[in-house]
C-alpha cells in the first residue's frame, strides 16, 4: 500500500537537507575526546508528506523500496485539518482542510535521493 503521498521540496525542508549533509567539524568541550577536533559524518535528511495512518517501520519500507537507500531514522509530525470560511456572493462558505502527517527520513551515510531526476 502506498503511504508516501509526495516528496516535501520546499525552501525550510531544503535547508534542513543541505544542512544536515555536510560534515560537520567540532571541539567537544567535556568526555572521551575534549579539547580535539571531531569531525560528525553527514547524514542527509528528507521530509515527505505521508498518509495520517502510516507508521515508521511502513514509511521506512518504503522509502527504500522507492529511492534504493538505507533509512536510519524516521521522525513523524501530524497536523490537524485546519477550519476555514470566506465570504461568497452565495453567503458564508464553510470547510476544512485535511489533516495530513509528515516524515523526516534520516538517510545512512553516502545515500541521496534526487528527486528532480525524473523531470523532463
Amino acid at each position: 500500500m502506498a503511504f508516501i503521498i509526495k516528496p516535501l521540496i520546499t525552501e525550510k525542508m531544503n535547508n534542513i537537507t543541505e544542512k544536515s549533509s555536510a560534515d560537520k567539524t567540532y571541539k567537544p568541550k567535556t568526555g572521551k575526546h575534549r579539547g580535539e577536533e571531531v569531525t560528525k559524518k553527514a547524514q542527509p535528511k528528507y521530509g515527505f508528506i505521508v498518509k495520517p495512518e502510516a507508521n515508521k517501520v511502513e514509511i521506512a519500507k518504503e522509502v527504500e523500496a522507492l529511492y534504493n537507500v538505507t533509512v536510519e531514522d524516521v521522525n513523524t509530525l501530524r497536523y490537524a485539518g485546519k477550519r476555514s470560511s470566506r465570504y461568497t456572493k452565495a453567503g458564508l462558505v464553510r470547510g476544512q482542510k485535511n489533516a495530513f502527517k509528515k516524515a523526516i527520513v534520516t538517510l545512512k551515510e553516502g545515500d541521496s535521493i534526487d528527486f528532480y531526476s525524473n523531470i523532463q
